[in-house]
């Protein structure tokens, strides 16, 4: 065991010195403390290969002891080297403590091993009383920290305005604390955000008031041109968006939401997409790194399961509400996916065409409706331009008709051709105004089994749209979806699954799914054989259980086993959602943290949190966090239960009644 923790202390001594760099506002002390932990590293290595016998027990509780220490010390010095910087100097005071009490915990437990009783070289024995007398010195010194830097920080960080702030104060900010490139700006960034996951959601006031520190040094930065190039080239869409050129500085730009700017160039997206992590970038950018040969998402360096792109809707959507609310025209989408010319650019055939099939909609002979939709479906599917043509010749409240016909093919052919027609984004709207969500709805529920796939499509695509989400919701929707889910096929399923999944986002529509039966529905996905339903049945669960009714009925259905197999076998994404789902339930009540607890999950939380995807990791250290609490009371119960009985031993003994005897 001695030989187990001395190795594990230079496991930890190694791991320490392999941080490079730390953050300016500690980085006298912490390098400092790094090099006096790395002269330690030979006399442990004489520990390790000493006859256990040979140890005094005192000696290997210090060892001990001086593990858990540096275990505290590594994650500090982490902070140190990966933290954000607007924190290190905000809260020096709080930091400062915690490396103090670190030091003086790391002196104790060194001091507690007798070295010079050890059968080890004079040389070492000389380095570890340097070390201590340092450690000694160093806890009666205090360094004096940069007032300056703290007080403009705090002049910045308490302003309420952009136009309170001097731009000398912050050009000395970003120059003392190096934030005067993309990839610092990017690193900071990253780091508050971590703060915010690591808090729960929660990120408090500080850390809020922080994230607007920085987006004011970062616009002052881009702004004053001087960004570094970080190999990103020219100032890109920032300038082009509010028309920045450098004789005008003095313009106050909107301060882009951090959300909003894609990672890689820190630049407001286009065309934000979702790569195989879960995380989102400016689809330019990430296709030029994978152009580059890259095989790792460049947020978390995780390897990449896929090269597949999936637009971020919602974000976008987002984007384009907050660019139309700051009165600035929203960026433009790559020409791709839109189209080149309207109805009224089609030649006279063209129109002629679509004029024809538009007037077979209307006819009372049911095939000759079956097979203009059918038409139809096919034009729509094949681009954008007849997208466009068919919605501007006023196909879509036609096609809204033909949903409710007693003709199956043609309520297929109907909805079909409403799903590729709603490809195109302007036309999603025009598809709810004409009043189609009933009559989808009408399709999902009573039509032929493709027909219910193409309908559940057809709602995923439309929900896109966050208003829309509401008006599907309230219609009924989400019933049907759950019973395609259910009983439908594997397409279906998916179809199901994916506007589920969607329309959840709303927290409205949770409750909704909760009452209609989803849950059990999809706990029976998560144990089928084939196992074809997995990763959506967690996604849907892990939105599902932020959801009082959602954790309640979840609790109920015996989820705990399932989860913490995940937890340890599953996919990266699937251990991700299982461990959110998890944190919720455990939320609140003890005993399901308890049961997972017993089922063996610290070993595979411990694993997620060392090498699962950002959120994974976060939601593994919330539960291994918690356990810890847990074990922690355990532990209290029988030391008050002894404390008790000796107690009891030292009263005097009691009269007993001889009737009772």
């Amino acid at each position: 065991m001695e030989g187990e923790n001395a190795s594990k202390v230079i496991e930890l001594v190694n791991e320490i010195a392999s941080i490079s760099e730390y953050r300016p506002p500690v980085k006298k002390q912490y390098c400092n403390l790094a090099r006096r932990l790395k002269l330690l590293i030979p006399m442990f290595e004489e520990i390790r290969d000493m006859n256990k016998d040979a140890l005094p027990e005192d000696t290997s509780n210090a060892v001990l002891a001086f593990k858990e220490a540096l275990q505290s010390a590594r994650e500090l010095l982490r902070f140190g080297s990966e933290g954000s910087k607007l924190y290190l100097v905000l809260e020096r005071d709080d930091i400062m403590n915690k490396f103090y009490e670190v030091t003086a915990q790391l002196e104790q437990s060194l001091g507690g091993i007798s070295h010079d009783k050890l059968d080890i070289s004079d040389e070492v024995k000389e380095q570890v009383e340097l070390v201590l007398a340092q450690f000694r010195r160093a806890k009666g010194r205090v360094d004096e920290p940069d007032v300056r830097l703290y007080e403009d920080m705090l002049s910045v960080y308490n302003s309420s305005s952009d136009a309170a702030t001097d731009p000398s104060v912050l050009s000395q900010l970003a120059e003392k604390l190096q934030l005067m490139g993309i990839a610092d700006l990017t690193q900071e960034s990253l780091a508050l955000h971590e703060m915010v996951a690591s808090s729960g959601g929660d990120p408090g006031a500080r850390i809020e008031k922080m994230s607007m520190l920085l987006k004011k040094i970062k616009d002052f930065v881009q702004i004053e041109n001087l960004v570094k190039d970080d190999n990103l080239g020219g100032k890109g869409i920032f300038s082009k968006v509010y028309g920045l050129g450098t004789n005008e500085k003095s313009h106050q730009a909107p301060v882009i939401p951090d959300d909003f700017r894609c990672p890689i160039s820190l630049e407001l997206m286009k065309d934000p997409v979702i790569v195989s992590t879960g995380q989102t970038y400016e689809r330019t950018c990430i296709e030029k790194w994978l152009q580059a040969g890259h095989g790792t998402c460049p947020k978390t360096q995780q390897t990449l399961t896929s090269t597949v792109l999936t637009p971020n809707y919602v974000l976008r959507s987002l984007i384009a509400q907050w660019c139309e609310a700051n009165g600035i025209e929203p960026p433009k989408r790559p020409s791709d996916s839109q189209p080149s010319k309207s109805a009224s650019a089609y030649s006279p055939a063209e129109q002629s065409k679509i004029e024809s099939l538009l007037q077979k909609l209307t006819s009372v002979s049911p095939e000759d409706q079956r097979s203009a939709a059918g038409e139809i479906r096919l034009l729509a599917k094949r681009n954008a331009d007849n997208r466009v043509a068919i919605a501007e010749a006023g196909a879509i409240p036609l096609l809204v008709g033909l949903l409710s016909v007693p003709d199956s093919r043609t309520q297929e052919h109907a909805v079909t051709a409403l799903l590729n027609l709603s490809i195109y984004e302007n036309n999603k709207g025009s598809i709810v105004s004409s009043g189609a969500v009933p009559g989808i709805v009408h399709v999902l529920k009573k039509g032929s089994m493709e027909a219910r796939e193409n309908a559940a499509a057809t709602l995923f695509s439309l929900s896109v749209i966050d208003e829309n989400k509401v008006t599907i919701g309230s219609l009924g929707a989400i019933p049907p979806l759950v019973t395609l889910l259910s009983e439908g096929n594997q397409r279906g399923k998916k179809d199901a699954a994916t506007a589920l999944f969607n329309l959840c986002i709303y927290q409205g529509n949770k409750g909704k799914a909760v009452r209609a039966g989803v849950i059990p529905t999809l706990m029976r996905l998560l144990t089928e054989p084939s196992g074809g339903m997995v990763d959506e049945a967690l996604a849907i669960l892990a939105i599902l259980a932020s959801h009082p009714e959602g954790k309640a009925t979840i609790r109920a259905s015996e989820a705990v086993p399932v989860l913490v197999e995940f937890i340890g076998n599953g996919s990266p994404r699937n251990k991700e959602n299982a461990a959110a789902v998890l944190v919720h339930l455990c939320s609140g009540d003890q005993q399901y943290l308890a049961q997972a607890q017993e089922l063996g999950v610290m070993g595979p939380l411990l694993e997620l949190a060392q090498n699962g995807t950002d959120r994974g990791k976060r939601k593994a250290g919330q539960l291994l966090e918690r356990m810890s609490r847990l074990v922690e009371q355990q532990q209290e119960v029988p030391i008050q239960t002894e404390t008790q009985a000796q107690n009891e031993d030292t009263q005097p003994p009691l009269i007993t009644n001889p009737d009772d005897s």
